[in-house]
């Protein structure tokens, strides 16, 4: 089995060379890449009680699932975490790994899917940040993720919801009206509803701790943490 899904890899490696570029096709990341990073870093100093003031998040292995550019594995990495990112894109790969060299970051980037990763000891944290709605079979992704998990760890998931709304706003509008994303980057039917993300990740020893909205103020043009689930949302989810 695999949850590499080919044709979204194809997709995502054809616009690789815009990863980090601000204004690029993936101006919607870079766009809410500050209030994810602020989720994480919180909830993980919360959870693990973090003291280190310079280096918030020293000591914490991370495993950052389809990594892309690196846009989120390197803010970790600044950090203080020893951080791994993997993508299923060769090209992705490249592109990160030639970033980071740049910044002077120790990176461990691999061209990889959760189920061939071969490394033995597990992570503290798995980031899963707008992947889920990309892969192959999300039963089984899911299951290989929390296999690579330690006792106790944390999962953050952020995806989309399957709602009329998340139709409208992520697809027609950020898409078709608005431009912000390339026409056919996301697929409503792969959308995920949080309670069957809840009901996957329940089998395999993950409860959710907890469940947030992400929404764009339009007028402040920036994003920020609601309670607004219907189209974006982050969840936390802590191995048993």
């Amino acid at each position: 089995m695999t949850s590499i899904n080919k044709k979204e890899i194809d997709k995502f490696s054809k616009i690789a060379d815009e990863w980090w570029d601000p204004e690029g096709k993936f101006k919607p990341l870079h766009k809410f890449n500050p209030t994810r990073i602020k989720y994480i870093k919180e909830n993980i100093i919360n959870n693990f009680k973090l003291k280190n003031k310079s280096k918030p998040l020293s000591g914490i292995k991370i495993l950052d699932i389809g990594c892309g550019g690196g846009l989120l594995s390197e803010p970790m990495s600044r950090m203080g975490a020893n951080v791994t990112g993997i993508d299923a894109s060769d090209k992705n790969i490249k592109i990160a790994k030639l970033h980071s060299k740049k910044n002077k970051l120790k990176i461990n980037y691999l061209c990889s899917s959760p189920e061939k990763l071969t490394i033995k000891k597990k992570f503290d944290v798995i980031l899963n940040m707008e992947i889920v709605e990309h892969v192959e079979d999300i039963d089984f992704f899911l299951k290989s993720c929390s296999k690579l998990l330690k006792k106790n760890g944390l999962m953050f998931v952020a995806t989309i919801n399957k709602t009329l709304k998340s139709y409208v706003f992520a697809i027609v509008g950020a898409e078709y009206v608005l431009r912000w994303l390339p026409i056919g980057t996301h697929e409503w039917e792969k959308f995920v509803k949080p309670e069957d993300l809840k009901k996957i990740l329940m089998k395999y020893d993950l409860s959710l701790n907890k469940l947030e909205g992400m929404n764009f103020n339009i007028i402040k043009d920036e994003w920020n943490i609601s309670r607004d689930l219907s189209v974006n949302y982050i969840a936390k989810f802590i191995k048993n």
